[in-house]
């Protein structure tokens, strides 16, 4: 096969093709006498698992698993699996608890024999926070929460004696929804005033229409996953995926 032939299967141009055996996302490819590339099924097959890997875990995981496949790290390109489907579920976790956030708070006040218990996993903390320990529990950098405070976002009281910022539960939800509103691709703007909705627990359209958008998201990121399982699990299987020596 040529260059051509696997860019006219993908709607890619030729050099998009070269770039991935550069990257070592494809095996390295033979050469003619003349010095062009002579491409394989075994190529083809790794070119459908990297595209297949990048809608599922994004170009950056795609990347790396099919440079550790290829570079003969098979547990490396496994922990980023594990890795990708584990952000999975916790933004899983996360849209359920926002949920559950939302019913609680548009629920109305408690009767006595009902005591106002939020049932989220978000509220379920030890005590207050300070910023670095949220921004580690989020896999974030304190930079980025001092950016949504000034967006908005995020409004944690500061502490008196130290003038610290303390995140309580509900500084820590409003975090939690942030940080999966942000993965979806909206922008600071409109997570502030998803934010603002579900702290006033008024207007919930929005905020009801931005999480069965994301849980689309969340399902369809899914599927890709198993898809390319599938394809890493074949590709695999036509070979140790090591470079020749």
């Amino acid at each position: 096969m040529r260059p051509a032939d696997l860019a006219r299967e993908h709607g890619l141009s030729t050099q998009a093709v070269r770039n991935y055996e550069r990257d070592s996302f494809l095996p390295p490819a033979d050469r003619t006498p003349s010095g062009y590339r002579i491409y394989t099924e075994r190529h083809a097959a790794a070119l459908r698992t990297y595209l297949a890997l990048v809608s599922g875990y994004g170009h950056a995981t795609g990347g790396r698993i099919m440079t550790a496949v290829h570079a003969d790290r098979l547990d490396q390109a496994l922990a980023a699996i594990d890795r990708g489907h584990a952000q999975l579920l916790r933004d899983r976790e996360t849209l359920a608890a926002v949920r559950e956030a939302v019913d609680h708070l548009t629920a109305g006040p408690a009767t006595p024999t009902e005591p106002a218990e939020p049932a989220e996993r978000l509220l379920r903390l030890p005590g207050p926070l300070g910023i670095g320990d949220l921004a580690h529990r989020l896999g974030l950098t304190p930079a980025t929460l001092r950016t949504w405070e000034a967006a908005g976002i995020l409004t944690p009281p500061r502490d008196r004696a130290t003038d610290h910022r303390r995140y309580h539960p509900d500084d820590v939800r409003d975090a939690e929804l942030a940080h999966l509103l942000r993965r979806g691709g909206y922008p600071l703007t409109h997570i502030a005033t998803v934010v603002r909705q579900i702290r006033t627990a008024g207007g919930t359209d929005t905020l009801a229409e931005a999480l069965d958008a994301w849980h689309h998201r969340l399902t369809t990121r899914g599927r890709s996953m198993l898809t390319a399982a599938t394809r890493l699990d074949a590709y695999l299987a036509l070979g140790s995926g090591a470079p020749r020596s």
